[in-house]
């Protein structure tokens, strides 16, 4: 079972590259997963599948949910159990821990049992061989080399620092609106900890900038289904278009909800019409990283 899970900071175009891949022949994209038990109880952000259908009523879902839980548990204290343990073993600081001990105590044994057993149920039901896991917790991506059963593929995605300050600088549906400030600094620690997976496992890493997806989808798609050992020849995207049916997945961006025929804009300078002290902090809170990935002061 092959796991593509997407690393980086949110709104860095995941849920889209997500969805194209989900268009392929034995390929299922999950969502967010980290956030199944959350947001199937009502304590998450959005508790819909991409389908439209509450978790819990969602034919893929509720089965996924109940065949990862101990028999006799109740759902919500099951879910408890489980965000318990992801705040105590799987954040993103808890990244180089993973990554030099890995399963070291009892609650990330217990944390790593699950995600196997989830994994395994959510490949069996949909008779997907690959997964792809949009969750960018890299706390989580840390773990998966040591799940029983799951061959890893890591793609560390980066979209600039100033156009993912103004995509939190806009309000949508069940999206908070988040400050330059403190959006860059999510997107410097969530980056760096993505660094520290790919110098681990870097025969099975990708480095991917958002900007290069846009501005050839069709390519880049190619590059990635070659990355995880697929054949090219299945790519549903046709330059810039792609058609989307109907997705099952575990939050993400509200688009996630549109399906139809998606033109993906090569473009993506929304950001300059930002106040300038915003894009300022962006650049200035980047730090190195901002020139290390390649951006410059002016679009590129």
């Amino acid at each position: 079972m092959k796991v593509l899970c997407i690393t980086g900071w949110c709104r860095n175009g995941s849920t889209i590259i997500g969805n194209v891949l989900n268009e392929i022949p034995g390929f299922f994209h999950v969502g967010e997963l980290h956030f199944l038990w959350k947001n199937s109880v009502g304590r998450g952000a959005n508790s819909s599948c991409g389908c439209g259908k509450p978790l819990t009523e969602c034919e893929i879902w509720s089965d996924i949910l109940t065949a990862a839980r101990p028999d006799g548990v109740g759902a919500e204290e099951f879910a408890d159990e489980v965000i318990r343990r992801q705040r105590a073993v799987v954040r993103t600081r808890h990244t180089w821990h993973i990554l030099r001990h890995g399963l070291d105590s009892d609650d990330i044994r217990a944390h790593a049992a699950l995600m196997t057993a989830t994994y395994e149920a959510i490949a069996e039901r949909m008779r997907a061989r690959v997964l792809v896991d949009t969750t960018k917790i890299p706390g989580e991506a840390a773990l998966l080399p040591f799940l029983d059963g799951v061959t890893p593929y890591f793609v560390h995605l980066v979209r600039d620092p100033r156009a993912v300050a103004q995509s939190w600088s806009v309000e949508k549906d069940y999206c908070y609106v988040m400050s330059s400030p403190k959006s860059t600094a999510y997107w410097h620690g969530f980056n760096l900890a993505s660094q520290a997976i790919l110098r681990r496992y870097p025969e099975r890493s990708m480095f991917l900038r958002y900007e290069r997806f846009i501005a050839d989808p069709e390519g880049t798609t190619d590059e990635l289904l070659r990355f995880v050992g697929e054949d090219p020849a299945a790519n549903p995207v046709r330059g810039h278009e792609v058609e989307l049916h109907p997705n099952h997945t575990v939050t993400g961006n509200p688009d996630r909800f549109f399906s139809g025929t998606t033109v993906i804009r090569p473009r993506d300078d929304k950001w300059q019409r930002m106040p300038v002290r915003s894009r300022a902090a962006a650049v200035a809170l980047a730090g190195p990283l901002f020139w290390k990935y390649g951006y410059r002061m002016r679009r590129t």
